[in-house]
């Protein structure tokens, strides 16, 4: 399976997935990159190819795995890897500082995805006993075309949703990087603000959501924006007025309304209507566990919700 779990180790509960091998608490990050089994180099070696019994550079280099002399990818010159040693350690000044505390790591893709979950020590309950806690996530890839992604995480407890934070606000956004630049993490940090300032942004967008309440029709509409119908005519202009007229994905979202995890609260609302989508496509699309996990952070998944949040809020807007 092209994304797997190769490795993972975690801290706390089981996860939601299921995956992974448990740990103790309280890990330093370089405890964690170990337990996780993430304590290998990035070596990087010239690329040949060979004709006629020659070999023949290909000017550009191949990233090898120390554990195991595994290729990950070929690269060109400029192209600069961050050891997984370097990446966890930009956790070390907040989890020294009581902020975080290292709460999973892992790889996937055969090795071509590094990732490391720090849970920040902060969180808020709204409408009653709904608990949003707030995570970093930080992915180290070690394949082309692949950037550094780091990124503040909400995540609400009672489905395990992974929510977002990117929303149209340049304050707001992942910070990414792309390796033909040193990696910088004072300057990372510096672009990524204090946790405290995004987690308060994504509570008065929750709050905002979770007090306009939802119609028939724009629910409708709000499903169709999210999960587009392709079996409908190319031009046509008439609007998805039915529940007929939905997508397959749309309709799993709609389903889930009243159905999901923490239905109760804020019922009937905006806040409803985009946990719907985040828990059908954290917890009921893909084939497995390894490519829902996959798809949450990395793949098409974590745009899928990016949509599905600023859409509620302009239908939230609207209302």
């Amino acid at each position: 399976m092209a994304h797997e779990v190769e490795t993972m180790a975690y801290a706390g509960e089981l996860p939601w997935h299921g995956l992974g091998t448990k740990v103790s608490n309280e890990l330093t990050p370089a405890m964690m990159l170990e337990k996780a089994g993430l304590d290998w180099t990035v070596d990087e070696i010239p690329s040949f190819v060979e004709h006629n019994g020659t070999q023949i550079p290909t000017g550009q280099k191949s990233l090898v795995r120390s554990s195991d002399s595994k290729i990950l990818t070929n690269v060109g010159e400029g192209w600069h890897p961050v050891q997984n040693q370097d990446a966890f350690g930009f956790f070390n000044e907040f989890v020294l500082s009581g902020d975080m505390e290292m709460h999973a790591a892992g790889s996937l893709k055969g090795g071509q995805m590094v990732w490391a979950l720090a849970k920040v020590k902060e969180s808020f309950d709204i409408f009653g006993e709904d608990t949003i806690e707030s995570f970093l996530l930080f992915s180290n890839p070690h394949q082309y075309g692949k950037a550094i992604d780091i990124r503040f995480t909400p995540i609400r407890v009672v489905c395990n949703n992974t929510l977002t934070l990117s929303l149209d606000t340049a304050s707001s956004r992942a910070t990414k990087k792309n390796h033909r630049v040193a990696f910088d993490a004072d300057g990372v940090k510096e672009t990524l603000g204090l946790a405290h300032e995004k987690f308060a942004q994504y509570k008065e967008m929750a709050l905002h959501l979770g007090s306009k309440r939802v119609t028939a029709e724009s629910l409708i509409q709000y499903y169709n924006d999210v999960f587009p119908s392709t079996s409908r005519k190319t031009g046509d202009k008439e609007p998805v007025v039915a529940y007929s007229d939905l997508s397959k994905n749309a309709k799993l979202c709609y389903d889930a309304l009243e159905v999901q995890p923490g239905a109760h609260f804020a019922e009937g609302s905006w806040w409803q209507a985009l946990n719907s989508v985040t828990y059908v496509t954290d917890h009921v699309q893909g084939n497995s566990a390894e490519n829902r996990l996959h798809n949450q952070w990395f793949g098409y998944n974590q745009a899928r919700k990016v949509t599905a949040a600023n859409k509620a809020v302009e239908y939230a807007n609207a209302a």
